[in-house]
């Protein structure tokens, strides 16, 4: 099976996947807003692939199949500041009364 990679320029690290190239018929139309302009970034050949990096290649057959699309969501960006104060001893946001 053979797909398509899309990013966007709205949000870094957002991928849609689609069974061919440029088929967006299936993706629903609030989705493409938010999407934006399509960039391709490649052809992607799955029965060639053991693995898709942070995809989970089943899941990915079986929403191309069923659904006609794969929207992978860029990971959850760690709050470095709330790690930080945690290290520290810190709760990890701060009390603005006390912590300041």
């Amino acid at each position: 099976m053979l797909c398509a990679v899309y990013k966007t320029k709205k949000k870094s690290g957002m991928f849609l996947y689609v069974p061919e190239k440029a088929k967006f018929d299936e993706v629903p139309e609030a989705l493409m807003n938010q999407f934006g302009h399509p960039e391709l970034v490649m052809m992607l050949p799955l029965d060639k692939r053991e693995r898709l990096g942070t995809v989970d290649k089943q899941k990915l057959i079986t929403a191309l199949t069923e659904q006609g699309y794969y929207l992978q969501m860029p990971p959850k960006e760690e709050n470095l500041l709330e790690s930080h104060r945690v290290s520290l001893g810190l709760a990890p946001k701060a009390d603005e009364k006390n912590d300041g």
